[in-house]
């Protein structure tokens, strides 16, 4: 039962460190968005949503090699130690 708690907790903490930065990004590129609309009274809907994609695209491609690094390691952890979880 340990094991089960121990895995999930560690899933749960990768989910987060994987899916942070796109969604700092297009929280920050959304904000900035706001505030422009806001000062010069443009209500276009469009307008926020292609630059928080090209953002999101970008931080995904730029951050990929680490981010796929990191859930390499996780995934070889679990085969590594499935003997272990099993028993």
């Amino acid at each position: 039962m340990e094991y089960f708690v121990e895995i999930a907790q560690n899933a749960l903490m990768l989910a987060l460190i994987i899916t942070a930065p796109p969604v700092l990004l297009a929280m920050i590129v959304g904000l900035v968005i706001s505030i422009l609309q806001a000062t010069t009274q443009i209500q276009e809907q469009t307008l926020t949503f292609v630059p928080k994609l090209v953002a999101v695209v970008v931080t995904i491609i730029v951050t990929a090699e680490l981010l796929a690094g990191q859930l390499l390691a996780f995934s070889h952890s679990l085969f590594d130690n499935f003997a272990q979880y099993v028993k």
